[in-house]
């Protein structure tokens, strides 16, 4: 396999700091500001986010951990046994901002049982999405995230690798 490195160190560790800064743009709107991340791998993006941004307001923003293993239209394809990750939110979204936290958007696929796995907690007032890497050409849903810390051009055969060991790396890896 062919690695290309897109982000790493510095400039990942800028690129979550431009996306914490661009949730904090608007005060008003902080009142009612929810980050939820989608596990598994959200999570790691959604952990920093959250932490940035409780720095850079000064302030306590909600936070939760979201599991959308069994509203996937994907799952009852798969033979594996699928094992499930925790669902930890503390509040209610009804009237909220929920800013939806992902690593990778490929398909969109992820993002609709997302919001369909979200309703279980409320009516949000709006949901947005914040994705480290937009993968484009590969989408199969009609999905548009509000937040994107980098794009890139790629095809499906290729994969996207987030990798959070020591500061963090992106890659774009190709079949040989």
């Amino acid at each position: 396999m062919l690695n290309k490195l897109l982000l790493e160190g510095e400039r990942l560790s800028l690129t979550l700091e431009r996306l914490a800064l661009q949730l904090a743009e608007d005060p008003a709107e902080l009142d009612t500001l929810c980050l939820v991340g989608l596990q598994p791998r959200g999570v790691h993006v959604s952990d920093r986010i959250h932490s940035m941004l409780e720095r850079i307001c000064q302030r306590t923003i909600p936070y939760g951990k979201l599991d959308i293993t069994f509203f996937r239209d994907d799952v009852r394809g798969r033979g594996d046994s699928l094992r499930a990750n925790q669902t930890d939110i503390q509040f209610i979204t009804e009237g909220k901002r929920i800013v939806l936290i992902d690593d990778v958007l490929f398909t969109g696929r992820s993002v609709r049982a997302a919001l369909d796995a979200l309703n279980a907690f409320g009516r949000p007032a709006k949901v947005e999405l914040l994705v480290l890497v937009q993968r484009r050409y590969t989408q199969e849903l009609p999905v548009a995230p509000t937040y994107i810390g980098l794009e890139v051009d790629s095809v499906h055969q290729q994969k996207v690798i987030v990798d959070w060991a020591g500061q963090g790396a992106v890659y774009l890896v190709e079949p040989k």
